[in-house]
């Protein structure tokens, strides 16, 4: 079949495409090899024009998620750049799901398509086609391996037509998939847009903030005390060479109209020197932190805002019954289906006053991933009750709580994750005094900003500010990041930080601004990753205890924050990329 890229009859060639029946992995390759030939590419005049018709971002689920977060950050950015040249430009946020916490991040004004099967991982049809790709041996010519090539196929195809019918509907004029062809959540996703783009011949920001590659390898390649890392299991049937010469080819697609936007150095320079991509297709994108981080909190605010934030837990009442840790245990897994804000205790029907001017609130803003380590906050705050100096603070007011609050969802697939941060804050309960046991807390939100209640009492949703600033301390024990958001978040906010040293090791360094001059280097609590010092102790003692006492650490973080992350910086980043497009990928 002769297929001709950039034909205006995409969706007759989609049809053609969904005839093939699909045996083999090659057979996709060979589809792809006349679906997208290289070819010289001269200037298109028309880019802006048409993007400022509509963007389409694309993603498997849209939440409270750092994800979801950014994307907003470049619908922003992208609407302020191409508004100058016409009508403010109509986003549009494409996705297999969209969580109720994604109102709070994204705008109404944004326009909704929910297209199914889109989802990631345990999500994209119940989680079934991943396992059979990632945890499960599919060797190369078996029957597993040709089902799931024609099955791949299938799902793409569909895929394909459903994003160019959308296109056409809405007269989108360039894509932003934001993980889609760098994260393999969902393969047949990511090979839908590769069709649907060439087809179309749209202009593509392919966005990448988590490529398989980080912290994941083959076993084989891992030195004998090498622990195993959280991304092994995309290596699983690397030994399949028609699947994953394919993962490598569309992970991320090199298309004559795509630019690839990476968040850190370590991934551009990965890009040009392991996968060839040129130099002028890659660029490094950097963030923002909104301006309502840096309103300043103080004590009657936070107050209030612990007060709404104990509301999402029980409607009106200032004291929430929590639930005991071995109940929340033993119905573990219909929790995670259905996912509600919960307040763990020792106790069953435990009360807490969240309100009370004494409680200490942690603060981990991440879902329960194996890379966000989030056990590790109770290994730390275990320790902190074992020092004399922060324990006899805690003690001196019988009044005074400590709760560890996990802002994000555990995704089915990290399950024991959420078993290790169990036995984690079991472990802290027995090892501290009985009469501590009953002021220690364990808080999931699950991404909910919002209650009916609010509504009831004309009241506003919490934003994810808000949760810095009712905070005492923030934690961040990852293990990797991609750049480290709650770090910038945290600073700008003004709160204290313990943070690791995580990987890779140079976007740590970039984030904390290392190389820079110390006015603009963030100062936090280093997270060793063996035994915890005196000195830290101490250092966390006086942030929780003694927090006006920071020297100056809280207005030298905003102010650095504030020169090094600015909405302008992006908004040119995005500018260059356009100008790149609009210039043809030949000319870079």
């Amino acid at each position: 079949m002769a297929i001709t890229a950039g034909s205006r009859e995409a969706s007759g060639q989609l049809g053609e495409l969904a005839g093939i029946e699909v045996r083999a992995w090659n057979e996709i390759h060979d589809v792809l090899s006349k679906l997208a030939p290289q070819r010289e590419r001269g200037e298109d005049p028309a880019l802006l024009e048409h993007a400022a018709r509509g963007i389409a971002f694309i993603t498997f689920e849209y939440g409270i998620d750092g994800v979801s977060i950014e994307i907003a950050k470049y619908a922003a950015c992208l609407e302020s750049l191409l508004e100058r040249i016409a009508e403010t430009p109509t986003i549009h946020c494409i996705g297999g799901h969209f969580s109720p916490s994604a109102d709070h991040v994204l705008l109404p004004r944004w326009q909704r398509h929910v297209i199914s099967n889109a989802n990631g991982w345990s999500k994209w049809n119940g989680g079934k086609h991943f396992a059979r790709l990632f945890y499960q041996d599919m060797p190369s010519g078996g029957t597993a391996s040709s089902e799931m090539a024609g099955e791949i196929w299938r799902q793409a195809a569909g895929l394909a037509a459903e994003l160019v019918r959308y296109v056409a509907t809405h007269e989108i004029g360039l894509l932003v998939p934001v993980n889609v062809n760098s994260n393999p959540g969902n393969p047949a996703l990511a090979l839908a847009l590769v069709l649907a783009s060439e087809l179309t011949d749209l202009p593509v920001l392919n966005s990448n903030h988590d490529f398989y590659w980080e912290s994941g390898k083959p076993a084989h390649q891992r030195t004998e005390h090498e622990e195993p890392g959280p991304r092994d299991h995309f290596f699983r049937n690397q030994a399949n060479t028609g699947f994953f010469t394919l993962l490598e080819r569309i992970y991320p697609w090199n298309g004559d109209r795509w630019l690839q936007l990476v968040i850190n150095s370590v991934q551009r320079d990965t890009l040009l020197a392991r996968h060839r991509f040129p130099e002028s297709e890659v660029i490094e994108l950097g963030t923002f932190i909104e301006d309502d981080f840096f309103v300043p909190c103080d004590r009657e605010m936070r107050r209030a805002l612990r007060q709404r934030l104990s509301r999402i837990l029980a409607r009106s009442e200032q004291t929430k019954a929590v639930t005991g840790i071995e109940s929340f245990a033993s119905c573990l897994d219909e929790w995670m289906l259905d996912q509600v804000p919960t307040l763990c205790g020792a106790e069953v029907n435990q009360g807490c006053d969240l309100n009370n001017e004494h409680a200490l609130w942690f603060l981990q803003p991440t879902r329960v991933l194996t890379r966000k380590r989030v056990e590790r906050d109770w290994e730390l705050i275990a320790t902190l009750l074992d020092y004399d100096p922060f324990l006899t603070a805690f003690e001196e007011n019988p009044e005074t709580t400590l709760t560890l609050h996990v802002t994000g969802p555990v995704p089915l697939e990290h399950k024991q994750s959420l078993l290790r941060l169990v036995d984690a804050y079991r472990g802290t309960l027995d090892a501290v005094p009985p009469a501590i046991r009953g002021r220690l807390f364990q808080f999931f939100s699950v991404g909910q900003l919002g209650h009916s209640a609010f509504e009831e009492r004309d009241r506003q949703s919490l934003a994810v500010a808000d949760l810095y600033r009712l905070s005492d301390l923030i934690l961040l024990p990852s293990a990797t990041e991609g750049r480290g958001l709650p770090i910038l978040e945290s600073a700008a906010a003004g709160r204290p930080l313990v943070c690791s040293r995580y990987e890779p090791r140079d976007v740590f360094a970039d984030v904390m601004g290392e190389s820079l001059t110390p006015s603009l280097r963030i100062h936090y609590a280093a997270l060793p990753e063996q035994r915890i010092n005196t000195a830290l102790l101490q250092e966390i003692t006086d942030m929780v205890f003694l927090p006006t006492c920071d020297g100056g650490r809280s207005r030298h973080n905003r102010r650095a924050v504030a020169a090094r992350f600015g909405m302008r910086d992006v908004t040119n980043t995005f500018a260059e990329a356009l100008r790149k497009l609009r210039k043809g990928s030949a000319a870079g």
